[in-house]
């Protein structure tokens, strides 16, 4: 599979927080009131939407999302998602890609929060997003102000139409249990770890080393452009929690011809600041682990090499001189 490029319109809430709506993060689509030409789940696919021509089923032309059939009367079609985890959304992107004659020319977003229950008839939703206009074939990013967490979305569209993916970008709610050795992985996007900046995201945003599991293939990692002046690329990652890094995987997953070349850690307890000004302090931040040589298409783990630290809230991951890792798991102890 190509590697894909980051959206170079794409807001910094999709570079920063982690999809909430992604399938292959527990994202479930639990019902629509209409899904005749194509399944609601579709629309929760991490991958990019494709048109594939020619390609029919027994409903019409087969296409990559959710679409409700022509409605004749009143109302508008809906889905309710149940989101990977319950979450802060910051943001979202309404995705029409290949929808041209058949997008909804208009859409909303309403919320609930709901644990160990699905919504229901008496379900009691608040409004995320208001209706807002859509246009075919295009991604549209809507940031959000609502600083209520949610569990459950229902997507409303105005009237009918197709929507081909649902990006709910959004601050999960801690939620990581301690593995067997009573660690937990504080750069789990899922636990609320976020990347704060990077200096470099041109084929991979670093919020992908973040994400659970393996690398699915070389498009999903962070991956830089080739580097042809001196210095070596980075990102800094806010932790879900203070605490103290036991353990460190570092996996090259995929990354073969490109993989960096060694890797470094440093690490510091933050107290307040802006992107910005945690870039001018990263410098200075002490090594909690020090260069490490890497290998390609290679999980690394580190225990020894750990420096002895008082608890942290965030580093500052070093590529040296550039390229791609799939995935960085900073197992530790919550302070």
């Amino acid at each position: 599979m190509a590697v894909v490029a980051v959206d170079p319109n794409a807001p910094e809430f999709a570079r920063r927080y982690v999809n909430l709506a992604d399938a292959r993060l527990g994202a479930v689509a639990l019902a629509a009131s209409d899904d005749f030409f194509a399944d609601k789940s579709r629309m929760l696919n991490p991958e990019p939407a494709v048109f594939v021509p020619g390609k029919y089923d027994e409903h019409g032309k087969w296409m990559d999302g959710w679409e409700s059939r022509r409605k004749r009367g009143p109302g508008h079609d809906w889905c309710i998602v149940q989101l990977a985890r319950p979450g802060r959304v910051h943001g979202v992107d309404l995705d029409t890609s290949h929808f041209t004659g058949n997008y909804p020319p208009a859409a909303s977003i309403e919320a609930c929060y709901l644990i160990g229950s699905d919504p229901d008839a008496q379900t009691e939703w608040t409004t995320l997003l208001p209706a807002v206009n859509l246009s075919g074939n295009s991604h549209h990013y809507f940031a959000v102000s609502d600083e209520t967490p949610c569990t459950h979305l229902r997507v409303n569209l105005y009237p009918d139409g197709g929507l081909a993916r649902l990006r709910v970008y959004a601050a999960p709610q801690f939620g990581g249990d301690a593995e067997d050795d009573g660690l937990v992985d504080l750069a789990s996007a899922l636990n609320g770890a976020q990347v704060v900046a990077a200096n470099n995201e041109h084929f991979g945003p670093a919020s992908r080393l973040l994400l659970p599991g393996r690398g699915q293939n070389m498009g999903d990692g962070w991956e830089t452009r080739r580097r042809r002046e001196p210095g070596n690329d980075w990102c800094i990652i806010a932790l879900a929690l203070p605490g103290v890094i036991e353990a460190i995987e570092v996996d090259t997953a995929h990354f073969k011809g490109n993989y960096p070349d060694r890797c470094s850690l440093a690490g510091a307890h933050v107290a307040a600041g802006t992107p910005q000004s945690l870039i001018t302090q990263a410098m200075f931040w002490p090594l909690l682990l020090p260069g490490q040589k890497l290998q390609m298409d290679h999980q690394h783990f580190f225990r020894d090499e750990i420096r002895a630290h008082e608890p942290i809230t965030h580093v500052r991951f070093d590529i040296h001189p550039d390229g791609g890792v799939s995935r960085l798991r900073l197992r530790g102890r919550p302070a």
